[in-house]
């Protein structure tokens, strides 16, 4: 038990270093960006006005409001004492919108399309590693060259090859969008049924490139555990053949699910690709638009969420494979 709260204070105390430095990070190379997203705020709200000391003034507003005029230490300790509080700003782009209402609204879509399509994708995908790695022969000849295909095309590949055949060639499905552009979000039957048409291409676009991916890790972690040792002499002893299989496809399953629990911690990361060609109205479109229009805050906000929830995934994991894994139990008694 001794080695165990070693082993869980060393890896927090990693957790909380990396943490502390991505805050860090994300306060500070949005703000290296060239450019000035107070002036292009000044240039919308004082279009028309040929009053130079007028739009001088609204300027001056506006950065003072922002903390733009302030040194980059002093506007670091904001940003901290904001946070804190749960205060992720106002946007730049979309002023005077606050940052967590536009996260929440995006979060959403990109949750909803995301978690799904990872999950289906790392079910299938380990499933046919799984089945390929114990009954070979056709079966495995056919499904690792279509695994090797799927999980070495690029998302965007993938993404643009479904947009062409079913949005464009065959005219089944939209091709972009949450829903339909003539619609206003509302619980009703034509709006969800539109949402659900619009779901299927970004969706599909995740799950086949996951399918391949996962369809070949497992395949080899399941033949490298089939030729191990205790296997050959589990069998020598006489121990049934299903129960072998189990044990094999558990130590399998350990590199599959940190796999999962990383996808999970990066899907909204993962979310730009299949949302920016879909014009999919989830986090990786809004984060996005940020970049382009110089959104410091939300960049940061959006940015900060993405470091959090993988540094979040990967130590859930450490401590979960600490419990489970007999080889950790074994290192941490020596």
């Amino acid at each position: 038990m001794k080695g165990y709260s070693r082993y869980f204070a060393k890896k927090f105390m990693w957790f909380f270093i990396t943490l502390v430095f991505a805050i860090i990070l994300n306060f500070v190379l949005p703000r290296l960006m060239p450019g000035d997203p107070v002036q292009a705020i000044t240039g919308k709200i004082a279009a028309g006005i040929n009053n130079q000391t007028a739009v001088q003034k609204i300027y001056r507003e506006f950065a003072e409001k922002f903390g733009t005029d302030q040194p980059m230490w002093k506007q670091f300790l904001l940003y901290l004492r904001n946070l804190i509080k749960g205060d992720l700003g106002v946007s730049f782009q979309q002023y005077p919108r606050p940052v967590s209402d536009i996260i929440k609204s995006a979060a959403l879509w990109t949750i909803g399309l995301q978690l799904p399509a990872i999950i289906v994708g790392w079910l299938i995908g380990n499933l046919l590693g799984a089945l390929a790695a114990y009954i070979r022969k056709g079966f495995d000849k056919i499904l690792v060259p279509i695994s090797l295909f799927l999980g070495g095309l690029p998302a965007f590949g993938m993404a643009v090859t479904l947009l062409v055949l079913f949005g464009i060639t065959w005219k089944i499905l939209p091709t972009s969008g949450g829903y339909s552009f003539d619609m206003v979000p509302a619980l009703t039957g034509q709006f969800i049924a539109s949402v659900i048409e619009h779901y299927w291409l970004p969706f599909f676009s995740i799950v086949l490139i996951s399918i391949g991916g996962q369809a070949i890790g497992m395949r080899s972690m399941s033949i490298y555990e089939l030729n191990a040792d205790y296997v050959k002499y589990s069998r020598f002893l006489g121990v049934k053949d299903r129960k072998i299989v189990g044990y094999v496809f558990r130590n399998a399953m350990l590199p599959q699910v940190t796999g999962l629990a990383l996808s999970i911690g990066t899907m909204i990361g993962g979310a730009l690709v299949a949302e920016t060609i879909f014009s999919y109205p989830g986090l990786g479109s809004t984060v996005l638009k940020a970049i382009t229009g110089q959104d410091y805050p939300l960049i940061s906000a959006v940015t900060l969420i993405i470091t959090i929830m993988v540094l979040v995934a990967s130590f859930a994991i450490e401590i979960i494979v600490g419990i489970i894994d007999p080889r950790i139990k074994a290192a941490q008694a020596e």
